[in-house]
């Protein structure tokens, strides 16, 4: 009797208070100190432990700061050792050309000044000074080898470089006709497009299907292979564009196929490399799974490929708490600036979350690193269902205090 009277007690023993998701989100949380390209302290830790494990690195980032370049720069240092092979970002083939082209001169920015100045809005994100520094910090650390990968479509203004490097290409005289023709039409629409500012001018968006049409059948008969290419890369970009512009098809999940296609070309051009490669794209391309866009995007096809292999993928998204945002501001021009903090927006309530549960250890200047992967076991009875959707699509949360504005170069 007894005994079974101490097993009833032991049984109804109060159990222990289980952890509520705020007091988790604490323990997964750490500071990190960043001066100039320079990590440290205990978020850096977190950080270098968890990059060194992975082959592919990427970045879901805020776009146009000051902030994240030289965060990335710093991974770039960190990645180096083991041998960084490539930058991925968020712009075409052809813009990557140029991007590479200039890479390691000492007079980089005055060249793309004149680059962006002749070709308005032909590459995107990399007309940032602070991106094109950044771009050049990677290729100083990881040595000859390195390059910048561009992934994207080609950017909305990007037509008539493109028609530039076909008629480079030595075209026949029936596909060179037929090209000098849209280059005509594309001077007078980006004039038309500097003096309003409205992207809708460019050519990209007056082509009609009858031109473009007309065209590749001019550029099939004697063309060539280089040309064929650039147009189809045109012909592509702007499909995305005007289904993005009317609402009409799925650009969304055309450019998620389009990058995966190129990012593929780039590995079956050096098949036997091995080396890293470190991703920088707007947050909703490099998570795990869907997107917020309702996409299995790049981050997920690499977060395959990487099983695939045998290796890894890390998957950090990078924002700020509340800063200046830079914004597209029309043809040819520098970029607004507008306020923000980033709870205020809906889709990134979270971020408040972050901020809230910030150690008593952060100073106000220090950044914060929120390692997701130990939230994904243990309760989760109090968790949102933002804050459900984060930790599977991403690995690692990095929150800089603020933002300031990158400028473009070459803008009028």
């Amino acid at each position: 009797m007894s005994l079974i009277l101490c097993a009833h007690a032991a049984n109804a023993a109060p159990q222990a208070s289980q952890p509520t998701f705020m007091e988790r989100l604490t323990s997964a949380e750490q500071p990190l100190q960043v001066t100039g390209t320079a990590l440290s302290g205990p978020g850096e830790a977190v950080l270098s432990s968890a990059v060194n494990k992975a082959r592919y690195v990427l970045i879901g980032e805020d776009h146009l700061s000051r902030e994240i370049p030289r965060f990335t720069t710093a991974l770039c240092q960190m990645m180096a050792p083991q041998g960084l092979q490539a930058l991925a970002v968020e712009i075409g083939p052809e813009a990557a050309r140029i991007v590479n082209d200039n890479l390691r001169r000492p007079d980089r920015i005055d060249r793309l000044s004149r680059y962006m100045a002749a070709h308005p809005d032909a590459i995107a994100f990399q007309n940032g000074r602070d991106e094109s520094d950044m771009a050049a910090a990677c290729a100083r650390s990881a040595g000859p080898a390195f390059s910048v990968w561009g992934l994207d479509q080609e950017f909305f203004g990007a037509a008539g470089s493109l028609f530039e490097a076909m008629i480079a290409a030595k075209p026949g005289p029936i596909a060179k006709a037929a090209i000098e023709g849209l280059m005509a039409q594309d001077r007078v629409d980006t004039a038309a497009a500097l003096v309003s500012g409205s992207p809708n001018q460019l050519l990209i968006y007056s082509m009609t299907d009858a031109q473009v049409a007309q065209t590749r059948a001019a550029i099939v008969q004697d063309g060539g292979p280089r040309v064929r290419q650039l147009f189809d890369g045109l012909a592509e970009t702007r499909a995305i564009f005007l289904a993005s512009a009317t609402g009409e098809g799925d650009p969304n999940g055309q450019r998620a196929r389009l990058m995966k296609r190129t990012l593929a070309g780039y590995f079956a051009a050096k098949p036997t490399n091995t080396g890293r490669i470190l991703f920088k794209f707007g947050d909703n391309h490099m998570g795990k799974g869907f997107s917020a866009l309702g996409q299995r995007d790049l981050g997920n096809f690499v977060a395959e490929r990487a099983e695939g292999e045998g290796t890894a993928s890390l998957h950090m998204v990078v924002l700020g708490g509340r800063g200046v945002h830079a914004f597209y501001n029309g043809v040819g021009r520098q970029a607004r600036q507008e306020p923000f903090v980033m709870s205020d927006d809906k889709d990134y309530a979270w971020a408040g979350d972050v901020l809230a549960s910030r150690p008593k250890s952060a100073s106000a200047e220090d950044w914060l690193v929120v390692d997701l992967r130990k939230l994904r076991d243990g309760p989760s009875g109090d968790m949102t269902v933002q804050w459900r959707e984060l930790i599977r699509r991403y690995d690692i949360v990095v929150m800089a205090p603020g933002l300031t504005p990158s400028v473009l170069v070459g803008t009028r």
